[in-house]
């Protein structure tokens, strides 16, 4: 027979494994990273990430005067000049490695930067889910010995 605690500790594990694992799936599904950002007049907006080969990378630049700077491994897209009005790069990686892309806006109104880059995730997000699962594992094991025999001082 299980105890109210018991009970109470079982679910709470159970909520852990099950979120920790739709969290874990969802993140090795997806790595697609949706941009939507507004630069400010003068201000620079920088995207750095990691991209293994065959990635399928989509930027859009919407504003009056800006600059771009876009540098990808290898041979690959290498951008450094000034746009105005309306801008859109659609490239895919040639070599596993780092992307840089710095957006300047050098204009006087507003400057919209919309697009999908197709992202490594980090090695630490895998491990967080890794970790919020196996504490649901802990938690359920503890409240399952508790159920069994109760220690002393419980």
């Amino acid at each position: 027979m299980l105890t109210k605690k018991t009970a109470i500790g079982i679910g709470i594990g159970a909520l852990a494994i099950g979120l920790g694992t739709f969290f874990l799936i969802q993140s090795l599904v997806s790595n697609v990273n949706v941009v939507n950002d507004s630069v400010d007049i003068g201000k620079s907006d920088v995207f750095l990430f990691d991209a293994q080969k065959h990635f399928h990378e989509f930027l859009n630049v919407t504003g009056s005067s800006f600059h771009v700077t876009l540098k990808t491994p290898s041979n690959g897209l290498q951008v450094d000049q000034d746009f105005q009005n309306n801008t859109s790069f659609d490239w895919y990686s040639l070599a596993d490695g780092k992307h840089f892309i710095n957006v300047t806006n050098t204009g006087g109104s507003t400057v919209h930067v919309t697009g999908n880059l197709e992202a490594v995730q980090s090695p630490l997000i895998f491990m967080s889910h890794i970790l919020v699962i196996s504490s649901g594992v802990l938690i359920i094991g503890f409240s399952a010995a508790f159920s069994i025999r109760k220690p002393r001082g419980f």
